[in-house]
């Protein structure tokens, strides 16, 4: 009788070392098959076919499959809806137990539900893991055992739970020695599965450089410097472990930690609150009646509203799938106050553009600036591009950098004047939210 294996099923946890569910997976006694699925539900949908995002998730692949090829066996890889995907898988394979780490989206939480009555059914028992967060779902709760919904408190809660075992690394050692053996497979092409590799972007090292982190609190703003540590895209991956990161934040700088606290935060939002993807958090704000002009969404997305700020943050976006997050900030609350387009409009573009793209931070920072989800920015403060320039570009570094052409005829006027724009916001908003 073929003896029974373990399977991990990598998500978003591209990584071989600390890693929770794959430490369990080598817990189990059993002989363990590492495996991942392109979903074709969520790749089908891309309207980039070169998506720079599935770049960096293929290279991802082929380095932890050359690490498994040395070790005698190789990583599995496979193309469909992840269903009839396992359906396959357990098919061909022997199978005891699956182990995941747990993924809080909707679609994510709906898909896993579906694998996992379908396993049950097989007598396959599936594990899900805790990995992507310090704390999760229900684990920083209200003394009522309600979820925050303002971060203040949250952050407060979530730094008295704290323990040594927190940021505690999972032990992977031993996974050389559990591997299942298998004939070394090369990683399934983009090409394949209808889509294009690209070649020509640039990704962040994955490296922690504790100088940004122990400078955070004065270079985290200005946008023409690197004061950040750009390794959003690999905590989105899992390339990098959540732990590594909150452990230094803990020792070197608050203000660093307390972003991922905010990461923490969003997560929990939309586990417990999933009808905020599409709609807003406080119902009242889905009255606002938006203008939604989409000549003036187009000169948004291109970079071309005549407000220099606002307009390089969209080119580097455009150009290198990246926007720095003060940036972030500025471009949202003009695409929703000055131009009083949806926020659903702006987040549907940065899910499209961003490297980092992750939907519960996404979601969040989009109704923040709409004023519109929970501990948002109050409906009256609209940025003044102006000012924000003032202060964190006053030299135009940045703007210099991404609109050349900025100070000369080729230049557009403004789309929109600031205190028009103003006045007409928290007409619109006050109004709105006045009506029963």
């Amino acid at each position: 009788m073929t003896e029974k294996i373990a399977i991990h099923w990598f998500r978003r946890d591209l990584r071989l070392s600390d890693n929770h569910a794959l430490h369990a997976a080598i817990q189990s006694g059993k002989k363990v098959m590492c495996i991942f699925i392109f979903d074709s539900n969520i790749l089908e949908k891309l309207s980039n076919k070169a998506d720079a995002r599935l770049a960096f998730i293929h290279a991802s692949l082929v380095a932890m499959n050359d690490q498994l090829a040395s070790w005698g066996s190789s990583l599995q890889t496979y193309y469909g809806d992840p269903v009839e995907v396992w359906k396959e898988i357990i098919e061909r394979n022997e199978v005891s137990h699956v182990f995941c780490n747990r993924d809080y989206e909707p679609y994510a939480r709906g898909r896993d539900k579906s694998i996992y009555e379908m396993l049950q059914m097989r007598g396959i028992a599936m594990t899900g893991y805790k990995d992507h967060v310090i704390f999760e779902k229900n684990e920083v709760l209200k003394d009522d055992g309600k979820p925050y919904t303002v971060f203040t408190p949250y952050s407060k809660k979530w730094k008295s739970k704290i323990t040594d075992s927190a940021f505690a690394p999972f032990d992977c050692s031993a996974l050389k020695s559990c591997l299942l053996p298998l004939q070394p497979t090369p990683i399934r092409s983009l090409e394949s599965m209808g889509m294009r590799q690209v070649s020509d972007t640039v990704f962040p090292s994955p490296q922690v450089d504790l100088g940004i982190i122990r400078n955070y609190h004065i270079t985290r703003d200005i946008p023409s410097i690197r004061g950040t540590t750009r390794l959003s895209l690999h905590l989105r991956f899992g390339t990098i472990s959540i732990r590594t990161l909150a452990i230094e934040g803990w020792q070197e700088n608050e203000k660093w930690l307390n972003e991922l606290i905010w990461r923490d935060f969003y997560q929990m939002i939309i586990y417990h609150f999933p009808l905020t993807v599409h709609q807003a958090f406080k119902p009242a704000y889905d009255r606002i009646p938006w203008r939604n002009n989409e000549d003036e969404f187009k000169a948004w997305c291109s970079g071309m509203t005549g407000y220099p700020i606002v307009d390089a943050g969209m080119r580097e976006l455009n150009a290198t799938g990246f926007m720095h997050n003060r940036v972030r900030m500025i471009v949202a609350s003009f695409l929703t106050k000055h131009l009083l387009i949806d926020w659903r409009w702006g987040e549907r573009y940065f899910a499209e553009k961003l490297l980092d793209f992750e939907l519960a931070s996404n979601v969040g920072g989009w109704q923040w600036a709409a004023s519109s989800g929970c501990d948002a920015a109050p409906y009256f403060r609209v940025f003044n591009p102006e000012l924000q320039t003032e202060k964190f570009d006053p030299q135009h570094t940045y703007i210099k950098q991404w609109v050349p052409e900025w100070g000369t005829a080729a230049y557009p006027a403004p789309i929109v004047d600031h205190k028009v724009a103003r006045e007409r916001v928290l007409k619109t908003y006050k109004d709105a939210l006045q009506e029963q």
